[in-house]
């Protein structure tokens, strides 16, 4: 259920700012999606799964949260990041 570490890579990469980039607020924002859009595939055919879901509401919380830092800190980057991954509609 989790990502492999090709495809965080891939996501690492095309969301890194500078080079040796891993932890910005854009890379984190991009694994937790895709994540989340996984966990919310599973949860859809295992619909009593219960920590699951649980675990699906704190990895969208923990998302919310870094985009609302990055609303406050630099805007053009959040409006980015926002039409990258399709969210906010």
């Amino acid at each position: 259920m989790s990502i492999t570490a090709e495809a965080k890579t891939k996501l690492v990469s095309d969301y890194k700012i500078h080079d040796k980039d891993t932890g910005s607020p854009e890379v984190q924002i991009a694994i937790l999606t895709t994540r989340i859009n996984e966990l919310t595939e599973h949860l859809r055919t295992h619909k009593k799964d219960h920590s699951s879901r649980r675990g699906l509401l704190k990895m969208v919380s923990k998302r919310n949260h870094l985009l609302k830092y990055l609303t406050r800190t630099d805007r053009t980057r959040y409006q980015q990041i926002i039409g990258r991954l399709g969210l906010r509609k």
